[in-house]
C-alpha cells in the first residue's frame, strides 16, 4: 500500500492506493478561508494544514481500512508550491515513515497531475500529450513514459489559466476560487457577445493570459458599473470562451506537430465543462480524470510515487522542499 500526502497550496490531502493504482481512499480537505482575501494567503494556508493534517491522515486510513503497519511506501509532494505549506506535508510524511523505517518517495506536483491518468480502473498509458492547467501552472508536455521527466512543449509566459479565471472573476465581483463561480455565471451568457484576445498570434506552444485579463479590465471600465452589472453573464461567457480557445489552440498545434492522437488533461481547470467539451471535439483519444483527481489531491501523488526512486531511511530525514517547477520543466 502507498500512503501519500499533498499540501502544496490550500488543500490538505491524504490518500491510499495499491501498487496497481487502485484508489482505496482519497481525502481532500479544502480550507475555505481564503475567499475573504480573494486568493490564498500562504501563512494562513500553512497554519490550517497544521490543524487539518492529523484528521485527514486518520480519515484516509479509516477509509482504506488499514493502519500504518499496512503501509509499504510513503509519498509526499516535494514541490512546486508554497514553501510553508509544503513543509507541513513533508514533515508529516517523515514522521509517518521514519518510525517504521519505511521508504519515502518525494514527488513533483506536476508529475502528480500527469500521473492521475495512470490510476485504475482505466489507466491511460503513454505516449500521449498532457495539458496541465491550474491556478499556478499551465503547460503542455509530451509524456513518453510513466516517469517524472516528460518533454516540455510549452508553458505559460505570465499568468496561469486558473489565475486568469480567478482574476477575471474578481473583476466581475465574484468570489474565490473564481473558476467555478465564473463558469456558473457564464452559463447564462453569450460567449460571442464580446471579443477577447486568445494570443493566437503568439507563435509556438507557449501560453499567455496577461493580455486577456487586461482586456477584461478595460472593457469593464468602458462599460461602467451599471452596464457591467447588466451584462456580467455575457462578459463571463466571452472571457471564459477566450481562455478555453487559448488552451485549445495550443493543444491543436501540439497534436499537429507531434502527430500524437492521444491527449490527457489535468489540473483544476480541467474540471471546466466548456474546456472538456472543446477538447472533446478534437477527434483524438481523450483522457479526463474525474474532477476529484483534477484538482489538487493525494491520489495523484501516490500514483506518481510508483514511478520515482524512493529514498531509504534515514536518507530522507534531510529532504527539503522547492517552490518552483524548474526541476520538472528543465527536463
Amino acid at each position: 500500500m502507498i500512503f501519500a500526502l499533498e499540501t502544496s497550496c490550500d488543500d490538505t490531502c491524504a490518500a491510499v492506493i495499491t501498487s496497481a493504482g487502485e484508489v482505496r481512499a482519497n481525502v481532500i480537505s479544502s480550507q475555505g478561508v481564503h475567499d475573504r482575501y480573494g486568493g490564498v494567503v500562504p501563512e494562513i494556508a500553512s497554519r490550517h494544514h497544521l490543524e487539518l493534517i492529523g484528521r485527514v491522515v486518520d480519515q484516509a486510513l479509516r477509509m482504506a481500512a488499514i493502519s500504518l503497519d499496512g503501509v509499504d511506501l510513503v509519498a509526499v509532494t516535494q514541490g512546486p508550491g508554497l514553501v510553508a505549506a509544503l513543509l507541513v506535508g513533508v514533515a508529516t510524511a517523515k514522521a509517518i515513515a521514519a518510525p517504521f523505517e519505511l521508504p519515502l518517495a518525494p514527488v513533483d506536483h506536476l508529475h502528480g497531475h500527469i500521473a492521475a491518468s495512470f490510476l485504475a480502473p482505466f489507466p491511460f498509458e503513454p505516449p500521449f500529450l498532457s495539458l496541465i492547467a491550474s491556478g499556478g501552472h499551465t503547460l503542455l508536455a509530451h509524456v513518453v513514459d510513466h516517469g517524472p521527466r516528460p518533454r516540455l512543449l510549452g508553458q505559460t509566459l505570465d499568468d496561469a489559466a486558473g489565475e486568469a479565471f480567478d482574476k477575471g472573476a474578481r473583476l466581475l465581483g465574484l468570489g474565490y476560487p473564481g473558476g467555478p463561480a465564473l463558469e456558473r455565471l457564464a452559463r447564462g451568457g453569450d460567449p460571442a457577445a464580446f471579443r477577447f484576445p486568445t494570443a493566437a498570434r503568439l507563435e509556438g506552444l507557449d501560453f499567455s493570459f496577461a493580455g486577456l485579463k487586461t482586456a477584461l479590465l478595460y472593457r469593464v471600465r468602458e462599460l461602467g458599473d451599471e452596464e457591467t452589472a447588466r451584462r456580467r453573464a455575457d462578459l463571463a461567457a466571452s472571457y471564459q470562451d477566450a481562455i478555453v480557445e487559448s488552451l485549445a489552440i495550443r493543444v491543436e498545434r501540439a497534436l499537429a506537430q507531434t502527430g500524437i492522437g492521444r491527449l490527457s488533461i489535468g489540473g483544476g481547470v480541467a474540471a471546466n465543462g466548456p474546456l472538456r467539451r472543446r477538447l472533446g471535439e478534437l477527434g483524438v483519444e481523450l483522457d479526463v480524470p474525474p474532477p476529484a483527481l483534477c484538482t489538487d489531491n493525494a491520489a495523484m501523488i501516490a500514483s506518481a510515487a510508483r514511478f520515482v526512486e524512493p529514498l531509504p531511511y534515514p536518507e530522507y530525514l534531510t529532504l527539503e522542499v522547492y517552490a518552483s517547477g524548474e526541476r520538472l520543466l528543465a527536463a
